[in-house]
């Protein structure tokens, strides 16, 4: 496991590029918990996430964004109005469910749904991945199953001591909660 310890040096963002485009996974900190990410068209990356955590792919993971215009290819196709509601959300700790109308995301992120899961994120760190990636990515808790998600970098170690090929330091948001999660065509709350 490599450490970055400061993304504003070339080497680092550099790394951290070179991992996603390699079929790496990272660990960095979220608005809430650590997370897992990778690119989310990399099959062998989610894989890999899935394997470290113990969770089957037909549930699906979550895409973390830098901003609306990395993910505005799977809101263009939608109606204005739900658009919009989902455009309220963010940035913000809230997870959108939206239909993925041409199916532009894989199923190996998508699981068994014809929807995605989505989050602009609000956290610097978090914003600064993405942009550095220059794509969404995949974002999920840094836990296997049925375990706490981790809170501090020493978890992460401990929970998967190999699989990780770059952790991110920095520091977690103030949200104490996952995000929320809300099916925006019905405006249903999942979590």
């Amino acid at each position: 496991m490599t450490i970055a310890t400061n993304l504003a040096t070339n080497w680092s963002r550099q790394r951290l590029r070179q991992v996603l485009e390699g079929d790496g996974v990272i660990a960095y900190p979220t608005e809430a918990v650590w997370g897992l990410g990778c690119n989310p068209w990399s099959e062998f990356a989610v894989d890999t996430i899935l394997a470290l955590k113990q969770r089957p792919v037909h549930k699906g993971l979550i895409l973390v964004a830098a901003s609306v215009e990395q993910i505005r290819f799977l809101l263009d196709p939608l109606p204005d109005e739900v658009r919009q509601r989902a455009e309220s959300h963010w940035p913000g700790p809230v997870t959108c469910v939206v239909p993925d109308v041409h199916s532009q995301i894989p199923d190996w992120v998508r699981g068994d749904h014809d929807t995605i899961a989505v989050r602009v994120s609000a956290h610097p760190l978090v914003q600064q991945l993405c942009r550095i990636a220059g794509m969404p990515l995949v974002s999920t808790s840094c836990n296997p199953a049925g375990r706490e998600p981790a809170r501090a970098p020493w978890r992460v170690r401990r929970y998967f001591p190999d699989g990780i090929d770059l952790m991110v330091s920095g520091s977690l948001g103030s949200s104490r909660q996952p995000s929320t999660i809300i099916d925006i065509t019905t405006g249903q709350k999942l979590r």
